[in-house]
């Protein structure tokens, strides 16, 4: 008790309330009370709502996280996506991914992402030549190609 005349604080109250809340009650409750507060959610706000909680969360996220932090996220959700979809799921939105960026994309940007990766392979390179073209050569002839 921490405010005058004996009265507990907002704050003191809230805890207390929320521990004999989680004493009481099991997962699916918190499970059925999150899902009724999304459809509410959803039905009072528009996306842009939903674009600038997400942006923020984003930020938030990133300022308490590093590299390794989203590898493993990564990872993680790459195996649960894996476990539960065939290769007809990575087929289609490969393809739906591969039509959104061409609407998004001219072919100065096919060339430059070609000729980046040319050149990020040729750095890998284990240093056998064996008379065969580099792959940084290949990748900047073919973005040559692309704009013909």
């Amino acid at each position: 008790m921490t405010n005058n005349n004996d009265k507990m604080s907002r704050e003191e109250a809230g805890r207390k309330g929320g521990e004999t809340t989680a004493k009481n009650h099991d997962k699916e409750f918190y499970q059925e009370i999150g899902q009724k507060g999304g459809e509410a959610t959803s039905e009072n706000h528009d996306k842009e709502f939903y674009q600038e909680i997400g942006q923020k969360g984003g930020e938030a996220t990133s300022e308490n996280h590093d590299k390794e932090f989203y590898q493993e996220i990564g990872q993680k959700g790459g195996e649960a996506t894996s476990e539960n979809h065939d290769k007809e799921f990575y087929q289609k939105i490969g393809q739906k991914g591969g039509e959104a960026t061409s609407e998004n994309h001219d072919k100065e940007f096919y060339q430059e992402i070609g000729e980046k990766g040319g050149e990020a392979r040729a750095n890998q390179r284990d240093g056998s030549d064996n008379g065969k073209m580099s792959r940084e050569e290949a990748g900047r002839k073919g973005g040559e190609k692309s704009r013909r």
